[in-house]
């Protein structure tokens, strides 16, 4: 990927300006560097203990309180000791991915630091905590440097975005609303996390989660809607525990998916890469066309006026000359913004070479890249995020579903079916048992009035018919119906059957 980009994705954005108007060029680091996290959200809506919850650790430069307390962006990374680097320093650490920040100046370098200490889940991952998002016009004027700019900065280059909300202040303010729309383009990235959920009732939450949804669908125009996961991120007992399952399944499943960051890392490199090249062609397009309607010798400043106005026709007529997706230009007023500034005359007119270079890499170089990417996970073991918080559910009884479900009596001394077996062993002796086993039509006779699909059916049976003789005894059928039960409830059917659900006199066999 390093190497494409240099070679061929690189001269046409120099070439055409690309870094002055979109985003600075991507260094080794880019590529180099791990899986990163980016928290977003108002002040207090858990943030800073979120990072806490994952690490199950204090980090240095950590400060928690009700009001706005994190004033810094603080990126917290594996080191071998503890300690903070500040902003000057860290812009000029070529190992780090951050030194293209040095174009926010002084007053952003001065509120950002890298928190660096060993911690197992750092190892992975990388977490960067932003400062809680304020509203009203005041505190905007008073950060010094373009909070929303930076923040597309970091989401250009993270894994993935997730957007806290307090369950008791859901108002998007307008620097949020502004925040959340510079995230733009990058909504495959975004999850939303609705915090301190046990603070109300199950009522109340779903109204809140309502709210939550109808909000967002305002802001992020997207046909489909974004994952929300509801629970309560920090390691004090809930205070209404009426939906500890929910959360805990809610927990499981954002885990699932931080988890599976370093195995995706080089497929979304990739996928980063392509959307740059697409918008460098796009760019390449834009500026030659603007080079091209410029007057050679007089009236350039009146003809620079005109044509940043009717930017709009000159976009349109791109599209329909090189058939491009509306989706790949860049948006119409922000563009106007920074042509002002431009001088149209070192612009560079239509070098076909070097975008026939990028088209060559969009269709041959990536399409081999996806293929190697493929072929190196599957030769390589799973990576996934370890240690803190990941830890906690993995083993023991408190892993998500424990004891619930197919997991039943797990731990008790006589087989869990044998409670209601008297209850099939009525039904077993009316489907006319031969031998002390009934066929599989009487067997499907009873089992379809469950209702359940032939599909699932069929994996029940097949799990208990332990013998495979294609009849069920009266142990069988009572497993049958315990798992038809598990189905019923809601729960999971094993792809094995557990070896505590084996009927007593069936142990020998598969023994």
């Amino acid at each position: 990927l390093k190497k494409l980009y240099k070679t061929k994705l690189l001269p046409l954005e120099e070439h055409y300006k690309f870094h002055e108007f979109h985003s600075p060029a991507l260094e080794d680091a880019d590529f180099d560097n791990k899986p990163m996290v980016l928290l977003v959200g108002q002040y207090s809506t858990g943030k800073t203990t979120f990072i806490r919850y994952l690490l199950e650790q204090d980090f240095p430069g950590m400060r928690i309180g009700p009001e706005p307390t994190t004033d810094s962006f603080i990126a917290v990374m594996q080191g071998d000791v503890e300690g903070i680097v500040p902003g000057n320093a860290l812009v000029v650490d070529p190992k780090k991915p951050f030194r293209k920040l040095n174009a926010f100046g002084n007053a952003f370098l001065n509120r950002f630091v890298c928190a660096q200490l060993p911690n197992p889940v750092l190892e992975s991952i990388s977490v960067i905590d932003t400062p809680g998002i304020l509203s009203g016009e005041k505190q905007r004027i008073s950060r010094g440097y373009d909070f929303a700019a930076v923040l597309e900065w970091f989401a250009e280059r993270v894994d993935r975005i997730i957007l806290l909300f307090d369950a008791h202040k859901l108002d998007i303010s307008d620097e949020f609303s502004e925040v959340i729309k510079a995230l733009k383009n990058h909504e495959d990235k975004m999850r939303v996390v609705l915090n301190k959920a046990d603070q109300i009732e199950t009522q109340q939450l779903m109204r809140v989660y309502g709210a939550l949804m109808w909000s967002l669908g305002k802001i992020v125009n997207t046909p489909e809607v974004i994952r929300v996961y509801i629970g309560s991120f920090w390691s004090h007992p809930l205070l209404i525990p009426d939906n500890r399952k929910l959360f805990e399944a809610e927990e499981q499943d954002l885990f699932r998916d931080i988890q599976s960051l370093p195995r995706n890392a080089a497929l979304r490199k990739l996928n980063d890469l392509i959307k740059r090249a697409r918008l460098a062609k796009v760019h390449a397009y834009i500026i030659s066309s603007l080079k091209k309607e410029m007057p050679s010798m007089f009236g350039k400043d009146n003809k620079k006026k005109e044509l940043v106005n009717n930017l709009g026709d000159i976009y349109a007529r791109i599209e329909r000359e090189h058939q491009i997706s509306p989706g790949d230009f860049p948006n119409l007023r922000k563009m106007q913004d920074q042509l002002q500034a431009q001088d149209f005359s070192k612009f560079q007119p239509l070098k076909s070479k070097l975008l026939e270079t990028v088209e060559d890499m969009l269709a041959n170089d990536i399409a081999q890249l996806m293929v190697l990417v493929r072929q190196e996970e599957s030769q390589r073991p799973t990576q996934m995020v370890k240690g803190g918080a990941f830890e906690g559910t993995l083993h023991g009884p408190f892993g998500h579903g424990y004891g619930e479900g197919a997991g039943e009596g797990i731990d008790d001394a006589e087989w869990v079916v044998a409670r209601d077996k008297p209850m099939y062993d009525e039904i077993f002796y009316t489907l006319s048992p031969v031998d002390g086993k009934i066929t599989g039509a009487n067997a499907k006779k009873e089992m379809v009035r469950s209702k359940l699909p032939n599909t699932v059916l069929g994996k029940i049976w097949k799990l208990a018919d332990i013998d495979k003789d294609g009849m069920l005894d009266d142990e069988e059928f009572a497993l049958a119906n315990h798992l038809i039960k598990v189905k019923l409830e809601g729960h999971e059917l094993p792809n094995e059957l557990p070896s505590h659900l084996l009927p007593p006199s069936k142990r020998k066999i598969t023994e």
